[in-house]
């Protein structure tokens, strides 16, 4: 959702204003409709525009500035509609104050009239601006900053990370409840964040904020200090990514650029893992998780799908398993015992309904496991257990290669904590990487999606392990080309989809020729003979001879991994409809990548 990023430090080599408007390009796939940022010069200066980044940068001062410390802020509205006013930065109102937040304030219209009452003056119709207000209340009662600032917090409900900045002082004050906040620390300065990417390109030596700790970062280092005042001893971390893949590469956007990384991302999901002498897999973090008896996913979007892929492995080894949206998880009210595992799949390790799904399995009992790409992030810390899918940065906001690498993860998952395994189970995992590599090198989804744009809708259908990514290609090709998009179960096509296809919806048909090759060509022939045009994604192009319009092939693998093959082929056919539209595919439209509010 919203991204913070904020700066302390003297180098001379570094312009704070410079360093802020870096920090926000790349926070830009989590989503936003206007940006600003704050510096703390003699006074504190704000400058703030509705819009892209563009329209921020074109107002910001050139040059060398008089300060060392300030805050910048992309915005994802929730509370008022995209607006100059609305956008953060926020300030009291003598301007001796400035806020940015992300998440919600749930009791801000009573703070808000106590605060109008005493007569302070609102310029936003945002939940954020009272935070600066509360500030300045505690301000004019003779508290210093820090204090101020801990004193306004107090009064939140709700979820957030905060930072801010006052004039006069080369210092940012920031906290963290249920939204996620980082620190970067280096010789000479000192940087926070709502993500590692933000900063990656200054320090790669990180510090993760703990909900209800107040961190302090000026030019001489950092300060965390618990909730009641006392110093904490905290642990600084290095970040094992390198700053060039928070980059383009030459690719025309990071989506194109993420799908083509999958190989490499595969294999680092699999290092060490994976142990064909033995026959078996191993997952040095789950040492000492028994296996359960049940296992419930909690997941949202593009995770949830893999958790539906991954529930039917499980099921298929004798676990009752199931896959739960995790914002539905708490009203299930669903029976645990000390055999239940929840799982939490999250890329971020920040998906706000997913940290209450884990919360919620945590205080019933259960034992818990978040499966997540982000070493750190509240998922990790929550969970009993973590399973990192070591993705690496994913800075595109459509999910590519942290789903293909949590269909990798949770393939070993069942394997490890079932002990069942084979030698061709394992030989297979070991061959993914360069089974997608072979896609990559002669997919003709570019040909085919020429084909079908411009189609009234785009239907996706599968069976068994296909089903989870025929919803996951609808979901791509509606999230990037703004088109109409639905994946179904093939079975479920005569029961009530049917009566959408015509000869302008192309039905995408996932045909596994090593597990549903007949039943799927009866789900195919339904559709061909009303009329829509048949695109087949199969490992066995001779079956669907006569049937297909056109074919997209995945080589032979394990029959349970066709399906992490066959989504490459969608990911670049819904990549390519978007390319011809001329969409916005690194930033989709009212999308952000991290939904870190409920």
């Amino acid at each position: 959702m919203c991204g913070i990023i904020g700066y302390a430090g003297g180098q001379a080599d570094r312009n704070v204003v410079e360093v802020l408007s870096s920090g926000l390009s790349k926070l830009e796939y989590r989503g936003y409709d206007s940006a600003g940022i704050a510096i703390a010069d003699p006074s504190v200066s704000v400058y703030k525009r509705e819009g892209e980044l563009e329209a921020l940068e074109e107002h910001l001062p050139e040059g060398t500035v008089d300060a060392l410390a300030g805050i910048g802020h992309t915005r994802w509205s929730t509370h008022g509609p995209p607006s100059d006013e609305n956008a953060h930065p926020h300030t009291d109102c003598e301007g001796r104050v400035a806020v940015v937040h992300n998440g919600i304030v749930e009791n801000y219209r009573e703070l808000r009239d106590e605060l109008e009452a005493a007569g302070h003056v609102f310029e936003s119709e945002t939940d954020t601006e009272v935070i600066p207000h509360l500030i300045e209340a505690a301000l004019e009662q003779g508290a210093d900053p820090r204090f101020a600032f801990r004193r306004a917090i107090e009064r939140l409900e709700g979820s957030y990370a905060v930072a801010a900045v006052f004039h006069g002082r080369e210092e940012v004050y920031a906290t963290r409840d249920q939204s996620p906040l980082v620190l970067g620390v280096d010789d000479g300065c000192a940087l926070l964040a709502s993500d590692v990417p933000a900063f990656l390109e200054y320090t790669d030596e990180v510090v993760y904020l703990e909900d209800g700790q107040f961190a302090t970062i000026r030019p001489s280092g950092i300060e965390v200090r618990d909730e009641r005042g006392a110093l904490v001893d905290v642990s600084v971390e290095t970040v094992d990514w390198d700053p060039e893949d928070a980059g383009k590469s030459g690719y025309d956007h990071y989506m194109l650029k993420e799908i083509y990384e999958q190989p490499r991302s595969i294999r680092e999901c699999l290092r060490g893992r994976p142990r064909p002498l033995e026959e078996a897999v191993s997952i040095e973090e789950l040492d000492g998780l028994s296996r359960p008896t049940e296992v419930q996913f909690v997941a949202c979007g593009t995770s949830y799908h893999a958790s539906l892929y991954g529930a039917r492995l499980f099921r298929e080894r004798g676990v009752r398993a199931t896959a739960f949206l995790a914002s539905e998880y708490d009203v299930e009210r669903l029976p645990v015992d000390d055999g239940t595992l929840v799982v939490g799949v999250t890329q971020s390790g920040e998906t706000a309904d997913t940290l209450r799904a884990l919360r919620t399995a945590n205080g019933v009992g259960a034992r818990t496991l978040a499966v997540t790409n982000v070493v750190g992030s509240s998922a990790a810390r929550e969970a009993d257990h973590t399973m990192y899918i070591r993705a690496g940065p994913e800075i595109g906001v459509a999910a590519t290669k942290t789903f293909s690498s949590q269909q990798v993860a949770l393939a070993m998952l069942s394997s490890a904590l079932t002990d069942e395994c084979s030698r061709r189970f394992v030989e297979a995992l070991r061959e993914l990487p360069d089974g997608i590599q072979s896609i990559l090198d002669g997919s003709n989804a570019r040909a085919v999606a020429e084909e079908y744009v411009g189609a009234d809708a785009y239907f996706f259908i599968g069976r068994g392990y296909e089903a989870p990514v025929a919803l996951e290609g609808a979901l791509k090709m509606k999230e990037i080309t703004y088109e109409h998009a639905e994946g179904f179960a093939a079975g479920e096509l005569k029961h009530g989809p049917l009566a959408l296809v015509s000869e302008a919806t192309p039905v995408i048909a996932l045909v596994n020729g090593r597990a549903n090759t007949d039943r799927m060509l009866g789900n195919v022939t339904e559709v061909e003979t009303r009329g829509a045009p048949i695109v087949a994604v199969t490992d066995d192009p001779g079956a669907v001879a006569g049937h297909a319009d056109h074919v997209l092939s995945v080589p032979e693998t394990h029959w349970r991994f066709y399906p992490i093959l066959a989504n490459v082929q969608l990911q670049l056919l819904a990549y390519w409809v978007a390319n011809r539209l001329g969409r916005s595919i690194d930033r989709p439209r009212n999308l952000a990548k991290s939904v870190t509010v409920e």
